[in-house]
């Protein structure tokens, strides 16, 4: 057993092998519970104003009596979210979850062109969006499957006064709300008045179930539905909170939620593992806003945080950020793109308080590995498998690897997708029959079982810890009519990990640097848009003709 999984010996003390899934019968069974365990307690706030655990309940029932009762939704019905961090996004996600539907999380960034496709290929019926990007679905709504819209400001859930000032100072001050016109959208709060007193029908679920549709590249391409069922869910809850242990204390926890709830770490780290812990849930809806963000940090006494690692290095060189008070914060989880040894060390010592470094996919709802939050420092490592997961690190010929030799990262878990929505192929791809998943990231594991991850197989650019996929910026970049031949990779940036750089060939002798950004700025979401554009008379190639990408990466100066 010590051989197959060398980490169970180092497991933090009172972290259990295994976790049982058939405690719970879905997310719905978990979030209930912690409704009534926790009723009087805060659940959620942002920009001041509060909601207990027993108002979530409240309103949530509100919204899946609305969505069932008006709108005739059912079992499996997808529904799209397209909301930033706000009060909003919970009632809105347990709402749907309770009435028996499928979430589809919806970057509010995306261009018309994205989130037509994300609107599309999931068949969504119905989508929550906030007014400050309801031009950009006004644009393609007509051309989806979309018959119900429910629209909100960001004020709408603070109170009449300070709501309305808001709402006011973003549209017309701001002007961060574009006009828009969408026929026959509902505004959210009349959604929750039409929900009447909440009564709607209990939908039995299943572990099977479909509980999100997280929108991913996974390994190529344009963007799939990773299926993650409830059972999917329950299990990455419970091994996350197997793994905090008697870290975190029910009921007294406050987690500063400022990665956006619709990323699948986000999600299931803060918005279902501490809620099933009873904690509250400081949502921060504009992190870019750095000075702001350390504004709202001052006003709490935050116990936990989580974010990636340009979030932290962008905290640490914030002024006032190092004279806040950080003696009750004792757990600091970064995931979504590798943390950097200088930002971990510089953590540690402005807050005391170490940053344990994690791993995880969209595909496995998301967490594989993680540090011991007990760690006395930072260690270059993603950490150790989780309760009930298996890691191997394997050969290109699909062998198993001894410790310290470098291969593909497979995971095994009751947390891994059910695979890519409608998608059998792509499915097959990436998971064995006979359950591995194929992470497409190089790693190698050490005699303890810590897990090192050296490169990544895939071409997969890492923008702040979102995906960006060569592939789909290729074809749109190709689109354009002066532009031959073109080439995305990765560059490291000190601020996001990496960013985008475009090699071009020209069709047209006149293209600019300035234009061609300009069509990116238009068709692309932010993340993904060239920092950087090189023109060049011709890409390397294969001999059947593919362009080497790793060539053009290798060919840049080093950092």
């Amino acid at each position: 057993m010590s051989e197959q999984r060398p980490w169970l010996a180092h497991y933090p003390a009172g972290v259990p092998e295994t976790i049982d899934v058939q405690l719970y019968t879905s997310v719905v069974a978990v979030i209930e519970e912690a409704f009534e365990r926790f009723r009087h307690r805060p659940a959620f706030t942002n920009f001041g104003r509060e909601l207990s655990y027993g108002d979530i309940d409240r309103l949530s029932a509100q919204f899946a009596a609305y969505l069932q009762n008006d709108l005739g939704l059912g079992k499996g019905d997808r529904i799209a979210i397209m909301l930033p961090n706000v009060l909003q996004y919970p009632i809105a996600l347990f709402g749907a979850l309770r009435a028996g539907l499928t979430v589809v999380n919806t970057n509010p960034m995306y261009t018309a062109r994205e989130l037509k496709h994300q609107l599309e290929d999931s068949g969504a019926a119905a989508i929550v969006v906030l007014d400050n990007f309801a031009a950009t679905l006004q644009k393609v709504v007509a051309e989806t499957e979309i018959k119900h819209v429910v629209t909100t400001g960001i004020g709408d859930m603070l109170g009449l006064a300070k709501g309305a000032l808001i709402n006011f100072v973003l549209k017309h001050v701001k002007k961060m709300v574009p006009d828009y016109h969408i026929d026959g959208a509902v505004r959210f709060r009349d959604a929750l008045s039409r929900g009447g007193d909440g009564r709607f029908d209990r939908v039995e679920l299943a572990h099977d179930d479909l509980a999100f549709l997280q929108y991913t590249g996974g390994t190529t391409g344009v963007a799939k539905g990773a299926m993650l069922s409830h059972g999917n869910m329950i299990a990455n809850m419970l091994q996350a909170s197997a793994w905090i242990g008697d870290q975190a204390t029910p009921g007294e926890e406050v987690i500063i939620t400022a990665l956006p709830l619709y990323h699948i770490f986000s999600l299931t780290a803060n918005g279902l593992v501490f809620m099933r812990l009873g904690g509250l849930n400081v949502l921060i809806t504009n992190p870019r806003d750095m000075p702001g963000f350390v504004k709202e940090l001052g006003k709490v006494h935050f116990t936990a945080l989580t974010g990636v690692n340009t979030l932290f290095n962008g905290l640490l060189n914030t002024p006032g950020f190092g004279d806040l008070d950080f003696s009750r914060l004792h757990l600091t989880l970064g995931g979504g793109m590798a943390v950097q040894r200088a930002v971990a060390e510089r953590w540690k010592k402005v807050t005391g308080c170490t940053l344990a470094e994690a791993y995880g996919l969209t595909e496995t709802s998301p967490a594989v590995c993680i540090n011991p939050l007990d760690l006395a420092e930072y260690n270059g490592s993603i950490g150790l498998p989780i309760p009930s997961t298996d890691v191997q690190i394997w050969s290109d010929e699909g062998e198993r690897l001894p410790f310290n030799e470098v291969g593909e990262l497979m995971v095994k878990g009751p947390q891994v997708m059910q695979g890519y929505w409608q998608r059998p192929q792509e499915t097959a791809k990436v998971v064995e029959p006979s359950g591995w998943l194929h992470t497409g990231d190089i790693a190698k594991m050490d005699e303890n079982g810590y897990v090192y991850i050296v490169d990544r197989k895939k071409d997969m650019i890492l923008v702040s810890g979102f995906n960006v996929y060569p592939n789909e910026v290729e074809d749109v970049v190709m689109d354009h009519p002066g532009v031959a031949e073109v080439a995305a990779v990765g560059v490291p940036d000190e601020h996001s990990g990496e960013v985008v750089k475009l090699f071009v060939v020209k069709k047209d002798p006149n293209l600019t640097e300035e234009a061609l950004k300009q069509f990116c700025h238009d068709e692309l979401t932010g993340y993904k848009r060239p920092k950087f554009i090189e023109f060049r008379d011709e890409l390397p190639k294969s001999n059947v003709g593919k362009i080497l990408r790793r060539e053009l990466r290798e060919s840049q100066p080093a950092s």
